[in-house]
This record gives C-alpha cells, structure tokens and sequence, in this order.
C-alpha cells in the first residue's frame, strides 16, 4: 500500500481508540485499503461483510489472516441455509406453476382490470421477496408491490387481500428443507437467519458498500454493537439501489463519522465534475483528485465503455454500436433484454406475458398506449419505440452478437451495474434527460428547469467516476448550461 493519506491516518487513529465507525468513502478512495490498515494495525479478530461474492474474495487476499471475509449470505447459510441444501438447487419453474401449486387457479377482477393467475403468481413471489429484504418480522400487506394499473389506494388493498394468503402460505412452504413447491432462493435463508436474532462472533465488524444495505442485514450488523466494535465503509452518494429494497443506513448510523476524499482512480479534472454531482445530491462528501493522473474532458470517438441509465438505453447502444461494426460487450449479458423481446413477441403475437413489468397488458395495442398516454408508462415509451423500429426479433438476434469484453472494442453498461467497475475513456450514453422544464422564467425569459432530483445526480455521479483518463459527457452534457440557481433543491 503506498503512504496512507493524513485521512486514512486518522482513521486508523480512530479505529485504534476503539470508536464504533462510519467511513464515507469517495468513488476510488482505497476503502478496502484503508479497511486493510485499520486490520492490521491490531490483534483482534475481525469479520469482513460484503453483498458481494467477489468483493469478498478480492478482500480475503488482502487481509490479515486474523480477519474472515465473508458475504453475509454465506455466513448466513453457515448458520442456518445448509439445512436447506436439497431444497437450494432445485429446478426453475415459471412463477405461474409455483402459484398453481399454491391454489392460485383462477383471474382476480380488481376495478377495470382482471389480474390473471400469472400475475397474481408473480406477485406473491416478488411480495415473499420484499418481506426477506425488509427488517420486518412479519409478513404484511405492505410487503406487497404495487402493479402497473392498479394505482389507488383502494385497488391496491384489494390486491393485497388477495396475495398476502397465498404470500403466507409461500413462506410456510418455504420453511420445509426436504421439499415444496417454492423455488427455495439464497434471501430466504438470509432472513430466516435474521428473524434468529444471531450473533456474528468476532472483536470488530467491517460492513462493505454499507449505502446498499438491505435493511434485513442492517439489523443483525446493528444488533453487533454490545460485544464487537463495528465500523460501516460506503459512499452515501452511491446509494442507487432503493429500489431493491436497500436505504442508506450509513447516515442515520451512531458512530465517529470519518471521511475519505482523496481518489486514486483519476485527476482533478473528473474529481471536478463527480464534485458537481455530489453538490447536487446534498452529499457528505467532495472529492481531490491525484495530480499524478492525466485526465481529460471531452468527445471521445472510440470509447472502452458507454454508460446507459436504462437497460433499454443499453439496448439501443447495443443496436447502434452492433449497426456501426463493432464487436460489442454487454456487462451482465444479454438476458433482461432477451426476457423484454421475448415479451414484446408475445404481446405483439396477441398472447399475454408474464414478464413482471408487462404482466397487465393484454396486447401490444395496450402497451403502446399506455405508454404514449399515461403519465405511469411514460419510462416504458423508449422500449416500445426500440421495438416498434427494430422488433423483437432484431433484438433477439443483437443479443446473440454480442462478445465477451476480453475481446470486445466497447462495453455497454448501465450506471447500476458499473458499480464498483473502471476503464481508461467512458462516454455517458444520450438516455440522461435533462429535468424539465417549469411555468417560471428567468431574467431573460428562458425558461427555468426543475431541480435535479437527488437520486438522478447520484446515478450521475456513480456513471461520470467510473473513468480514470478520458470522460466524455454525452447524454449529461446539459448540466453545462443548467443553471446552479435551480439546482439547489
């Protein structure tokens, strides 16, 4: 490790003096680094958490050996998911099949809409699913998501008295560990671990990427605090997952609050540009660049990777990259775009769909107008555009195309799954809208914009710090005229 900055000193200070910790940890500040001095600077034995498998492997190599990394899933299936091994790897099966084994067999009717045993399926799984990412002991009606269509108050309690028997049901049937008939997932066990109230045996606790907690795992790291000194490493700013479930736990979190600033990863200049993100997303941090870095600002013709917000903005850089000649890599593969053509096929072939995002319309007709006309369907309008252009079977084909990144010219990503990821030049992608525009208007009569609303400058900040020599803007390139008045909301 090289020197530690007089940041990364204090930590270790802090750390030394037996305080409980929060690290806000700036994109490519050496966090796992900073975790690693803080570990070796005593004797004691320390648990390692991450979400992620691989994090957790690269951490293990640089750790002392008084400190076991681990996920909190296999530390979990330690404990309690091994009994249900048999049950693990069991085959997969169509969400509908697991609802008729449950006696989901007839069509619900919910004001204008008829919410078949498909969908109704569905949503018993995915209700099961946020109720094992929640830090709820009980499953309720609020574990229900909500569906496109049914959006009053009144539609969707009735939605929920219809799931939560069968919702209850599904969660017996998963307490069984030789057999049922719900696919037995690796967050079942993880919160039949918490709902344990367990104890993590160890002196200190590191809790990785800490912004992207469920709060499932927040509660049993939280619930460490009486016999293990516990520090939290993450980047509020990074929090882009809300929609799985994760909130940031780190600010709301007693301990020393601590700071990393200083990032390895790039120079001044995208250290600037992440700062004007940050400033937008009201975060606890800015970040200084390394001087020793060259870094640039500006079109790029051949970029190593193009970061999309969407997975269907990816789609479409796909399309235009695969049009051009490129040998194209997609992170994650080609399968959620596959699951929409395939979906699209259906709608347009006149059959209904069980895809969980389109499972309400009954035809490609629909689709179109829901998305050309309700305020709800407007982020749908880009794919049905993508399909109405190309068609499903063009994408399909696209998909088979693609190459793996070791021998592709570009990358495609979204910003989500970037996370975590670097190149050398980076081109944000043109599906970044600007915020729209408001009735007021400024001295000159333009028209003033809507603020940019925080969880839109965090993905913004995640996307533009991903390069480390050349940044091109593209798609974000609007906040060079948007006004710093109007974005201080």
């Amino acid at each position: 490790m090289h020197t530690p900055t007089d940041e990364q000193a204090h930590a270790a200070d802090v750390f030394r003096a037996g305080h409980h910790l929060v690290l806000q940890a700036g994109a490519g500040t050496g966090k796992t680094s900073t975790l690693g001095l803080l570990a070796a600077g005593t004797h004691r034995r320390g648990r390692y958490l991450a979400f992620n498998k691989n994090i957790a492997q690269d951490a293990a190599g640089r750790f002392p050996r008084t400190v076991l990394c681990k996920t909190a899933h296999a530390t979990a299936f330690a404990a309690v998911g091994h009994r249900y091994t048999r049950r693990l790897n069991s085959p997969r099966q169509p969400a509908w099949k697991t609802g008729q084994a449950l006696g989901i067999t007839r069509p619900v009717r919910i004001g204008a809409h008829e919410i078949g045993p498909r969908a109704l399926s569905h949503t018993v799984l995915r209700t099961v699913t946020r109720y094992c990412y929640s830090a709820d002991r009980t499953l309720t009606g609020h574990h229900v998501p909500r569906l496109r269509g049914l959006d009053t108050p009144g539609d969707h309690a009735r939605l929920a008295d219809e799931v939560m028997p069968f919702a209850t049901k599904a969660w017996a049937d998963l307490h069984n560990p030789d057999q049922g008939v719900v696919r037995f997932e690796h967050d079942h066990y993880l919160k039949m671990w918490a709902l344990t109230a367990p104890t993590i045996e160890a002196d200190f606790l590191f809790l990785d990427e800490a912004q992207d907690t469920n709060p499932v795992l927040e509660e049993v790291f939280a619930a460490q605090r009486d016999h293990a000194q516990l520090v939290m490493v993450g980047d509020s700013a990074q929090a882009i997952y809300g929609w799985r479930g994760a909130r940031d736990v780190m600010t709301g979190f007693d301990a020393t609050a601590l700071t990393l600033t200083r990032s390895f990863r790039f120079g001044p200049l995208i250290a600037e540009e992440a700062n004007r993100w940050l400033t937008l997303a009201d975060a606890p941090i800015r970040l200084t660049g390394s001087d020793t870095i060259p870094t640039d600002i500006g079109s790029l013709d051949r970029p190593d990777a193009v970061l999309c917000r969407t997975n269907i903005g990816a789609m479409a850089e796909v399309m235009r990259l695969l049009a051009a000649g490129h040998r194209v890599a997609l992170t994650r593969g080609g399968q959620q775009l596959a699951a929409l053509a395939l979906a699209a096929r259906d709608l347009k072939d006149g059959r209904r769909t069980s895809h969980p995002e389109l499972v309400l319309f009954a035809s490609w007709g629909e689709l179109q107008d829901y998305a050309a006309h309700d305020p709800a369907g407007r982020d749908l309008q880009p794919f049905v555009d993508l399909v109405d252009t190309h068609g499903p079977d063009a994408i399909l084909t696209a998909v088979d195309q693609l190459t793996d990144e070791q021998h592709a010219d570009v990358t495609v990503s979204t910003a989500h799954t970037a996370k975590g990821r670097e190149w050398p030049t980076v081109k944000i992608a043109d599906d970044f809208p600007p915020p729209k525009d408001t009735d007021q208007h400024d001295a000159q009569g333009r028209p003033i914009p809507e603020p940019v609303s925080d969880t839109d400058a965090r993905l913004a900040y995640v996307a533009v710090t991903r390069a480390r020599h050349h940044l091109d803007l593209g798609g974000l390139s609007w906040i060079n005229t948007h006004p710093p008045a109007a974005s201080a909301g």
